[in-house]
């Protein structure tokens, strides 16, 4: 904030010294002989009395016009209020300390700030963030994803690390928000807790194009101690963030652990169209590295605002990172928490869909048009495909509300249905120069009927 300053009039005939010397100059006389000093009267006591007076009157006048001095120009520079009492230093400034330790969800006191006041004006500048962290802390947790891909002609093991939010639970689960692709194409996932204990969590639902899903921990699974030392992290409203405020983020760096970093909200409602990612976001210049992806992005009152993705930003800069804000997410999450826990089904049990399909690439999108998607190159005769209505030709786009941006990602996600199971498929079908966009309910069968096409 800038203070305005009011209007004063100013004489601008200033002169330092209101009395003038004045000279002047005597003919005087040359004479041989020196002149006669006069004898000096010794000074009684009432002259003294009267020279201290008038030395004392002098003193005064200039001590006045000095500190009249000060008032006026202090008022001029906004640097005193409006009584009139001189100022001897404008600005002061001081250090507190709390020791009291705040809530999530209230306004967080920082072990040590400093606080410069000027003009009735007060601005905080944070230096310690330790208790907000000390209670937030609790709420995030590691994740890894344990996995594998082809190579040419070999099977090849991957993992990888990522964050998560404690974000609610139910009778059974505990549910944990976390980034798309940090919970994507796993074998298994493993949660670590800030008490360093594990548990192994399931996709309970995802949304590929919002880059958000929640994964589920069973509440048998986790301890006693650990239920008591963990927290469910408090949502914040991203819609009024302002631009400069400070910024926290919290997640799983590189892999080594949670850690922490620091900076200001850069930015608010900053569009991005990416492969696979679009939307508006929160940019900050408080670091986000690989493995802080679905961490937290928290406000000075320890109140969760965006959920980090090191994917949007990338490493091709440095200083601009940017999160999900949390008021856009929270509809997505809430849906999410309401989904049924996928669990792996054996293979001789799962369903399918009986298609041989593409992906669709974002230069295949760019030349040619073609919606994000699942290509459908031929359908299974009799398949659940078929019987269902899918075509050659037709692009899948969301299976059981799940969006679909690849081949490899369907059939990951049918590995979690059994044959039988009816689900809900979005589908874009060519119609002239646009597409037609339907819905199809198809019962998946088994594999038997794999192999023939038509």
């Amino acid at each position: 904030m800038y203070d305005e300053f009011e209007n004063k009039n100013v004489n601008n005939d200033y002169y330092s010294n209101p009395y003038q010397a004045q000279m002047g100059y005597q003919s005087v006389q040359q004479t041989t002989e020196p002149p006669k000093q006069k004898k000096k009267k010794p000074m009684g006591t009432f002259g003294k009395i009267c020279l201290g007076a008038a030395i004392g009157l002098v003193f005064g006048l200039f001590a006045g016009l000095g500190i009249f001095a000060v008032q006026q120009g202090g008022k001029f520079l906004g640097l005193t209020g409006n009584n009139n009492t001189a100022t001897a230093a404008a600005t002061q400034a001081r250090t507190s300390y709390s020791a009291e330790k705040p809530e999530i969800g209230t306004t967080a006191t920082v072990d040590q700030h400093t606080t410069i006041e000027a003009a009735n004006t007060t601005t905080t500048v944070v230096t310690d963030v330790t208790k907000v962290v000390e209670e937030v802390m609790p709420s995030i947790v590691s994740i890894t994803n344990k996995g594998t891909y082809n190579y040419y002609y070999y099977t090849v093991p991957s993992e990888s690390s990522g964050s998560g939010i404690i974000m609610g639970s139910n009778d059974e689960e505990l549910l944990i928000v976390s980034n798309y692709h940090v919970v994507a194409d796993n074998d298994t996932l493993t949660v670590c807790f800030a008490d360093g204990s594990e548990a192994e969590a399931l996709i309970k639902g995802g949304d590929s194009t919002r880059d958000l899903a929640v994964i589920a921990v069973n509440l048998d699974d986790i301890s006693d101690s650990t239920l008591n030392s963990i927290k469910i992290a408090t949502m914040g409203d991203s819609d009024s963030l302002k631009v400069g405020e400070p910024a926290i983020a919290i997640g799983n760096a590189l892999g080594y652990g949670q850690s922490v970093t620091t900076g200001v909200i850069s930015a608010v409602n900053r569009e991005m169209n990416m492969e696979n990612t679009k939307g508006t976001f929160i940019q900050t210049d408080a670091a986000i590295n690989p493995g802080n992806s679905g961490g937290a992005l928290l406000n000075i009152n320890g109140e969760v605002i965006g959920i980090n993705s090191n994917k949007i930003g990338g490493t091709t800069v440095e200083g601009m990172g940017y999160a999900i804000p949390i008021s856009a997410a929270k509809p997505i999450i809430e849906e999410l928490m309401m989904k049924t826990t996928r669990t792996l089904v054996d293979e001789d049990d799962r369903g399918f869909l009986g298609i041989t399909g593409a992906t669709i690439t974002q230069q295949e999108r760019m030349v040619y048009g073609y919606p994000e998607g699942v290509y459908v190159a031929n359908v299974n005769d009799g398949s659940a495909a078929d019987l269902g209505g899918l075509q050659k030709g037709d692009f899948i786009t969301a299976f059981d509300g799940e969006s679909i941006s690849s081949m490899e990602g369907l059939q990951r996600l049918l590995m979690y249905y059994r044959d039988g199971d009816t689900i809900e498929v979005e589908i874009l079908r060519p119609a002239g120069n646009s597409y037609k966009q339907m819905t199809l309910e198809i019962t998946l069968g088994d594999k038997s009927v794999l192999g023939r096409t038509n």
